[in-house]
């Protein structure tokens, strides 16, 4: 079986590309489990400086597989790894991030993305709650725009991802403006870069600590609601939820 995941290590970076397009990188089981083992063996890896995210397909995460969702615990414990990862992890997007999709990058500890990319939090619109992925975005991002888009599901584009602190950066070419970003990853010494990381990331590890628990039943109660089955049906059936005025 091809896994949905690839990786390669090089020059002291190991890129983990999303490697599903025909789901659009969905968080199934087997994309979940697939960058779990990639992330530990990157963090056994001793040349390994700093981790890069990134997909193939337009699409870098679409959310839950609604098809197939993975186990809201697995999750959780995929966020919790790339938190306490000892080495920085940098998302590199160049198309859409929906709905869970947001809290893999918003987990990520530097986030750049090209001018194509849309974000959208589109939980509410299928009767489901971004439960787990408020633990790594609520520290992260202005409190304001997080009650928006959240509640609303409206899209919105890297610049303003940018300004309510989703995205690091923005560019026109993402590769271009993540050059000195990876190469002062690559001069930092990797004790003191491990050390800075737990340093400046501690609300987000303390979130998913403290509240993972409470928000994976959460997640897991509404998921199996009569509205989220009405939510996703019709979004499989391509016509708005009953609710829907």
């Amino acid at each position: 079986m091809v896994s949905p995941v690839r990786a390669v290590t090089q020059a002291g970076v190991a890129t983990l590309t999303l490697d599903s397009p025909g789901n659009r990188n969905a968080l199934s089981a087997g994309l979940v489990a697939a960058l779990r083992d990639a992330l530990a063996s990157a963090a056994q890896d001793d040349t390994v400086r700093v981790v890069v995210l990134t997909h193939t397909g337009g699409t870098f995460c679409s959310g839950a597989d609604l098809k197939a969702p993975c186990d809201p615990a697995d999750f959780l414990a995929l966020l919790a790894e790339i938190a306490a990862l000892p080495r920085p992890v940098v998302a590199r997007v160049t198309g859409h991030v929906r709905a869970g999709g947001l809290g893999l990058l918003g987990v990520c500890d530097i986030a750049a993305a090209g001018p194509e990319s849309t974000y959208a939090f589109t939980e509410t619109h299928l009767g489901v709650v971004p439960a787990v992925i408020s633990a790594p975005l609520l520290p992260r991002l202005d409190p304001r725009a997080a009650a928006r888009y959240l509640l609303t599901a409206e899209p919105f584009g890297a610049a303003e991802a940018t300004r309510i602190g989703l995205l690091t950066l923005h560019s026109d070419d993402v590769d271009t403006a993540l050059a000195p970003v990876l190469a002062g990853l690559r001069k930092a010494g990797p004790e003191a870069l491990a050390a800075t990381k737990r340093l400046v990331n501690a609300p987000v590890r303390d979130a998913l600590a403290r509240d993972g628990a409470a928000l994976t039943a959460l997640s897991a109660r509404h998921f199996a609601s009569a509205e989220a089955r009405e939510g996703i049906t019709a979004r499989f059936e391509r016509r708005d939820p009953a609710w829907s005025l």
